[in-house]
């Protein structure tokens, strides 16, 4: 009877913690598969193309050339003429500009990116450096030459 007893409770203590185990176990995949905040994510993908792309002129810091690539460290460019900042970013520049109170007048070529690219490095430059809000792939799409 005492060895019944042991087996009848070692069995419910497995059953248990097999349980316990694919609970567990389907808690973690609930977790992994919810979405990341999606401004932390395309913040985390702009920066990626800011470091391919644009730190050759605007620096590691953002903080440009003087005299020849404007800031984005900060820029109220970026915060006062967003439709504008991603109209360079999608179509490249030309021609005088006035960044912080200084005059830029320098080419910026296209960069080839797509519209997802272009929400992305955007939102790098804003959040980074000088906080706004979210630049989003319509927002982009809907920029025409």
């Amino acid at each position: 009877m005492k060895n019944t007893f042991l087996v009848i409770l070692a069995t419910v203590a497995i059953s248990c913690g097999e349980t316990n185990k694919k609970e567990t176990a389907a808690t973690n995949s609930i977790v992994k598969e919810q979405p990341q905040d999606p401004l932390a994510e395309s913040v985390k993908r702009g920066r990626e193309v800011y470091s391919e792309l644009c730190v050759t002129c605007h620096l590691p810091n953002g903080k440009g050339v003087p005299g020849a690539f404007p800031p984005l460290n900060p820029s109220n460019w970026l915060t006062e003429k967003r439709t504008e900042s991603i109209h360079a970013v999608k179509y490249g520049l030309k021609g005088e500009i006035e960044v912080n109170g200084e005059s830029y007048n320098s080419v910026m070529l296209p960069l080839g990116l797509d519209d997802e690219e272009i929400a992305d490095v955007m939102n790098y430059t804003i959040q980074t450096w000088n906080k706004g809000d979210i630049v989003t792939v319509e927002e982009v799409a809907a920029i025409e030459e």
